[in-house]
């Protein structure tokens, strides 16, 4: 009897196990999702890039000649006008220099005093015939070449003198000194190529930026076009720019091909520091009053098909638009050229944007009402993305509708929705 009794309480103990366990599973099996709404508003694409900053015109002044530094009368920060004195080199052997020019140059003239005074008796001579005309020649020719010893003694002198004017080097324009290489008592060896002492920017106030554009971008850039930029000093100030230049050469870094781009940047408050870096957004794409989407709605894709309500059999037509996880991208669809994203900086490709999703088609999720979860895809029209929103064009969805962004818990080896296929021609959003 006892055992009769145990092994029932077993199979009654057995049956709740098993009835917890399916009730459970039924219960976790309800998916619970994330919802966005659809809103309206402007959405501006954009092509960002890093760069640096530099005053306009910066000039390094340097020294001509060799010697050491004998006196310095400026410093980093100073101000200077043009002409002004900002060190001299140790005057002394140039000074020698010219000293022995004088003297070379006096003795020269000597010498051509007593070869005019050597051809005159030598003309008189040859009046009266007492001298052959060959002397005559030699005398002439004797006076030519002392006059010739004196124009060159006057030009190793000017050298010289020029040399030794070298030694006080000057401004050659008004501005800053931003940068001092030597220091009193150094040598400065001038033998190749004059080495840079200061480096002195005309005009803080005005500024550029000087960045890399990546080749896929730099077509969207117009001269005149508005940017802003940020700089990490004050990284919650945003600062106005505008494209000035495109240069028409080429920078091929890892077989990534970028082309300089420049912008005309106004520094009245001197906030702004040579040298800074600044990460540069240039407008180039928007949609006034568009409806706009998150892209993490764009990227959502439900990991059970049984979710997924069976509502696309009467329009056989939209399976072409990829608008399942398993269609076809939907290259057909476009109707003119790419229109770009918000680009980045990615890793290996200096100042290069990052990956651009294209006008074409994508697929969104909303739940259908009393169905248990049952989602329903919806094809929309994908415009152009900032990189958080992304302007689509649909007839199905109004400002205001809910859709799927993604899962309330992750669920235990659940797909990520992040890595599935890109809306429209394989490329998303992001």
């Amino acid at each position: 009897m006892k055992k009769r009794v145990l092994i029932i309480g077993i199979v009654v103990a057995v049956a709740a196990l098993v009835g917890a366990f399916f009730y459970t599973r039924r219960g976790s099996a309800e998916p619970k999702f994330r919802k966005g709404k659809i809103d309206k508003g402007d959405v501006v694409a954009t092509v960002t890039a890093t760069g640096t900053l530099s005053a306009v015109t910066t000039v390094k002044v340097g020294s001509q000649v060799s010697g050491i530094i004998a006196k310095l009368y400026v410093d980093f920060n100073a101000t200077v006008k043009k002409g002004q004195l900002l060190t001299e080199l140790d005057p002394t052997p140039f000074q020698q220099t010219v000293d022995q020019r004088r003297a070379d140059l006096e003795k020269a003239k000597v010498e051509l005093r007593n070869a005019e005074i050597s051809l005159t008796r030598s003309k008189n001579l040859a009046k009266q015939q007492l001298l052959a005309q060959s002397d005559l020649d030699g005398a002439q020719t004797a006076r030519d070449s002392a006059a010739a010893a004196v124009a060159q003694s006057q030009a190793a002198l000017k050298q010289a003198e020029t040399n030794l004017s070298y030694t006080r080097i000057t401004s050659p324009i008004d501005g800053v000194v931003v940068d001092r290489q030597y220091d009193v008592g150094q040598t400065v060896a001038a033998s190749f190529q004059a080495p840079v002492i200061f480096t002195i920017a005309q005009d803080l106030t005005k500024m550029q930026v000087l960045t890399n554009i990546d080749e896929a971008d730099v077509g969207r850039v117009k001269v005149g076009q508005e940017a802003s930029f940020s700089v990490d000093a004050f990284s919650d100030q945003p600062f106005k720019g505008a494209v000035s230049q495109i240069r028409l050469s080429p920078q091929t870094v890892q077989n990534v091909v970028t082309y300089p781009v420049v912008l005309d940047v106004a520094n009245l408050d001197l906030k702004l520091k040579p040298g800074m870096t600044a990460n540069v957004q240039v407008p180039v794409d928007v949609r006034k009053d568009a409806l706009r989407v998150a892209n993490s709605a764009l990227r959502f894709r439900p990991d059970n098909s049984d979710l997924v309500a069976e509502v696309r059999k009467d329009k056989p037509a939209e399976a072409g638009k990829g608008g399942t996880a398993s269609s076809a991208p939907a290259t057909s669809e476009r109707t003119g050229p790419p229109r770009s994203g918000a680009t980045g900086a990615t890793g290996g490709r200096p100042g290069a944007g990052g990956a651009r999703p294209s006008a074409g088609t994508g697929t969104l999720y909303v739940e259908v009402p009393n169905t248990g979860g049952k989602l329903k895809p919806v094809t929309v029209r994908t415009l152009i993305t900032d990189g958080n929103l992304t302007a689509i064009r649909t007839d199905e969805l109004k400002e205001g509708d809910e859709v799927i962004v993604g899962l309330a818990t992750a669920r235990a080896g659940a797909p990520s929705s992040g890595g599935q296929a890109a809306p429209g021609g394989g490329r998303r959003p992001f």
